[in-house]
């Protein structure tokens, strides 16, 4: 059975009607509900009933998902808004902007595992002698826990983005209009000469 769109005028979803329209199971719904990612008002009958704001919420939260970005941090960033607002063009570039340093180093992660892997993903031998993957005498254990090799490459990932990142700040521009029109650059160069 499927349920009819709302009219763009409908200011209150069911339950039925905002998971037809936003494709996330009602279960799914109930779930963010008790995260406190979105929620919802009871009607008499103890009906659930969303605002159609929800509909934006529940878009930031899958896109999060699609991004590999936890529920916590989706709940704690939405809960940051003023008065729980639904997130708007600027608050979701501040959102993205947080997270884009941690997907940039989820990148490199994947790039260093494949690359190490490379490889190994091919032959199916396994070598001892050769392996990326093997640990006698479990010797990388004094190293600490948890998958040493990865976390070694996760380590030098990020120090490798905090050096470009403090060489691009550091660097001067090379632009004296930032990029500017051409008329900027004009401008500068008469100034120059």
């Amino acid at each position: 059975m499927s349920v009819a769109r709302p009219a763009y005028n409908v200011t209150e979803l069911t339950v039925g009607q905002l998971s037809a329209r936003s494709g996330v199971a009602v279960t799914a719904l109930h779930f963010y509900e008790s995260k406190g990612l979105i929620t919802s008002r009871r009607t008499p009958g103890n009906q659930r009933r969303y605002t159609r704001d929800t509909l934006r919420r529940i878009s930031v939260i899958r896109v999060a998902q699609r991004m590999g970005i936890p529920l916590s941090t989706v709940s704690e960033a939405l809960a940051a808004l003023p008065e729980g607002r639904t997130p708007n063009r600027a608050d979701w570039a501040r959102l993205s902007q947080r997270w884009r340093a941690e997907l940039d180093e989820r990148i490199e992660q994947l790039r260093a595992l494949r690359d190490g892997l490379e490889d190994c993903i091919g032959c199916g031998c396994l070598s001892v002698s050769d392996c990326p993957l093997t640990n006698p005498y479990d010797e990388l254990g004094e190293e600490g826990p948890g998958p040493r090799r990865l976390l070694r490459g996760r380590k030098a990932a990020a120090a490798r983005s905090r050096t470009q990142k403090t060489a691009k700040a550091q660097s001067p521009a090379a632009d004296p209009c930032g990029g500017a029109s051409t008329s900027c650059r004009g401008d500068a160069d008469e100034a120059a000469g």
